[in-house]
Order: C-alpha cells, then sequence, then structure tokens
C-alpha cells in the first residue's frame, strides 16, 4: 500500500525538506545547548524546547506525611475481588455489559441448590 505513486512523491518531498531544514535546525539547537557560545546557557531559549525543573525539586524525597503528593487512590478499596461490586452494587465502569452478564448468570448458578425446597427425589 505504500509503493503507490502518490506516496512515493510524499516521501521525496519530505526527505527533501529535511534535508533543507537541517543546517537551520542545527543551528537552533546549537544556540540553545551554547556549544557555540562560552557555555552560558539561556534558560528563556530552553524553555520553549523543554520544561526546566530546578535540580533541588528533583532531589527532595516526598515525606511520608505529605499527602499532596503521595496521595492514593481508594476507588477499589471498597469493592469485591470476586463480584467486583462495589458497595452500591455497581459494577466498575470500563467493564463490558457481556462481562457482567456472565457474572451475574454465575451469581444466581451458585444460589441456587441442586434440589428445589420440598422435594426430596
Amino acid at each position: 500500500m505504500a509503493k503507490s505513486t502518490r506516496s512515493k512523491w510524499k516521501r521525496k518531498m519530505r526527505a527533501e525538506k529535511r534535508k533543507k531544514n537541517a543546517p537551520k535546525e542545527l543551528a537552533r539547537l546549537k544556540s540553545i545547548l551554547g556549544v557555540d557560545r562560552s557555555g552560558d546557557i539561556s534558560m528563556d531559549d530552553v524553555k520553549e524546547v523543554a520544561t526546566v525543573v530546578p535540580c533541588e525539586k528533583l532531589k527532595q524525597k516526598p515525606a511520608a506525611g505529605d499527602d499532596d503528593n503521595a496521595s492514593t487512590m481508594d476507588m477499589d478499596k471498597k469493592r469485591s475481588k470476586k463480584t467486583l461490586l462495589d458497595e452500591h452494587g455497581q459494577y466498575p465502569i470500563w467493564m463490558h455489559p457481556r462481562q457482567r452478564k456472565k457474572i451475574k448468570q454465575q451469581l444466581k448458578k451458585k444460589g441456587k441448590s441442586k434440589h428445589p425446597k420440598g422435594l426430596a427425589w
């Protein structure tokens, strides 16, 4: 499918565009990284390309009592692992209706006994 005349032409033109823009991209990258300068890097130029985070912030480890950074998800705490029902009797939103139906049928089968009440054959 990628062998059509149109796709070959598009590929050729994209390659030519890369060749044409390569020197400009290289010059911009060098200016951002400060290769052509004496090592002076202005953070304003770098902020256009990537997010800048100070190293002190990266070295900090969140404390055990810090709830805003180390919050836990309490979504599945009150959900039955066997039936996947929560405390309100609701299935998870990601569960397919066919899967819900299958679990309901299995629960119904387990609830029934082999002999109905009153008949002892």
